[in-house]
């Protein structure tokens, strides 16, 4: 049986490719290998479906740092607020949250998983579920056929390859695309964990002193081999049996690892800014001062409040203080000490957990081979990609499925364009 265009990969990017060729009025065969369609998604935000962001487009390129500005392109042709508008014509009410997040009002990822389904079967599309692919094939330069593991064979006047990267394989993200794509004579940029917890053996953090500790609003910091800070976020975290995790974690995370190839490092330095609103020395200034003003208080009482309790006593007593100690009997020195751990607490960190841990994949197919305003391959006619099989890769907060619901409704479109004039 032939096809104008299978799509490979029921995620968010494939999803809407299919939709995307449809109504294009292609024949349309949307191939996914688990049990059911749009598993990655229905887990997403918390089971709640962050399914774009509203910030201007120039703000979600900076939360893409793997190749976001090759999206200007997409964006201009399809953007965050065409996806809202997608959203809503298909009964999708959405609600805007902090940082520009967009979920729907029923708070129900499973919600948006089933229009779609139901967009599919609006527009006729064949859904194939429990049907591993074994191979793609080509022929002279062009897309040929698509056969299962079953050992059906069909053919297509185009593929689209949204079958995800190689993070979370519980929901078939298990990384079999790539061959697909190198067979085709594409690169395939080396692989790594993103948006992923830090693992660390500091005694600390392998004593558990500090585990199920989280710290909000703190100034996470990753810094190169000089100590300058390579990037920061503010965000909250907590400290974990194996190292250290929370939303501010997973952001450096995918700069850990840059830092340790690029050096060559076995380490790399994070730094902890716990009072980020408020300069050292001023910090330092008002402590002493209060010191004074009671100088018969113990200095955790005097000190209640500026942190959480047990990071505030780990702090004291890696400065030396007794934290039953009276404020007069306190050198300015210690308080110096103190002060500074507030502000630049550095823990040594040895990489992260695996990629099957990691919420997103970094690398995969270069971008430099893929035609921005189309998704097409640049060295097989009728091939398409989309999602994070691409070396695309964004932080956390919707930036990711912005990402794959843009480049999935490009590549659909132009597969049913490119189908219809071969």
């Amino acid at each position: 049986m032939k096809y104008d265009v299978i799509v490979i990969g029921g995620g968010p990017a494939g999803l809407m490719a299919a939709i995307g060729a449809a109504e294009q009025k292609a024949k349309v065969m949307l191939i996914d290998k688990g049990d059911k369609l749009g598993r990655k998604l229905a887990i997403s935000g918390g089971g709640r479906c962050n399914v774009t962001n509203r910030l201007p487009i120039d703000e979600i390129i900076k939360h893409i740092p793997g190749n976001g500005r090759f999206l200007y392109s997409a964006f201009s042709l399809f953007s965050n607020e065409d996806i809202i508008e997608f959203f809503e014509g298909l009964g999708i009410k959405l609600k805007e949250e902090d940082h520009g997040r967009m979920f729907p009002v029923t708070d129900k990822a499973q919600s948006v998983v089933d229009a779609l389904i139901s967009k599919l079967k609006a527009l006729k599309v064949d859904i194939k579920t429990n049907s591993p692919v074994k191979d793609v094939y080509y022929r002279n330069g062009t897309v040929k056929s698509v056969e299962l593991k079953s050992g059906e064979k069909y053919e297509a006047d185009a593929v689209v390859l949204a079958v995800g990267g190689k993070s979370v394989p519980h929901t078939g993200s298990t990384g079999d695309g790539y061959a697909w794509a190198e067979k085709a004579g594409h690169t395939v940029t080396e692989l790594f964990p993103t948006e992923v917890p830090v693992t660390s053996t500091e005694p600390f953090i392998k004593e558990k002193t500090l585990q199920g500790l989280s710290l909000r609003s703190v100034a996470l910091s990753v810094l190169n081999p000089k100590g300058k800070a390579l990037i920061t976020h503010k965000m909250d975290m907590i400290f974990t049996h194996f190292g250290v995790s929370g939303p501010a974690v997973l952001r450096c995370s995918q700069f850990v690892i840059k830092a340790m190839k690029k050096w060559d490092l076995k380490e790399v330095t994070m730094s902890i800014d716990a009072l980020p609103d408020q300069k050292e020395e001023s910090l330092y200034q008002d402590i002493i001062k209060d010191l004074k003003a009671e100088p018969k208080k113990s200095i955790k009482n005097l000190l209640k409040g500026i942190l959480p309790e047990r990071y505030l006593l780990f702090l004291l007593e890696k400065s030396g203080i007794d934290p039953a100690s009276q404020a007069a009997n306190i050198s300015n020195e210690k308080v110096r000490s103190f002060v500074h751990s507030c502000k630049d607490f550095q823990i040594k960190v040895n990489g992260t957990l695996p990629l099957e841990k990691a919420f997103v994949t970094g690398g995969g197919i270069s971008v430099k081979e893929i035609d921005p305003k189309s998704m097409a391959s640049k060295l097989m006619n009728g091939l398409f990609f989309c999602g994070e099989i691409l070396d695309i890769h964004g932080y956390t907060g919707g930036y990711n499925i912005t990402s794959a619901l843009v480049t999935g409704r490009l590549a659909g479109m132009n597969a049913a364009l490119s189908a219809k004039k071969s």
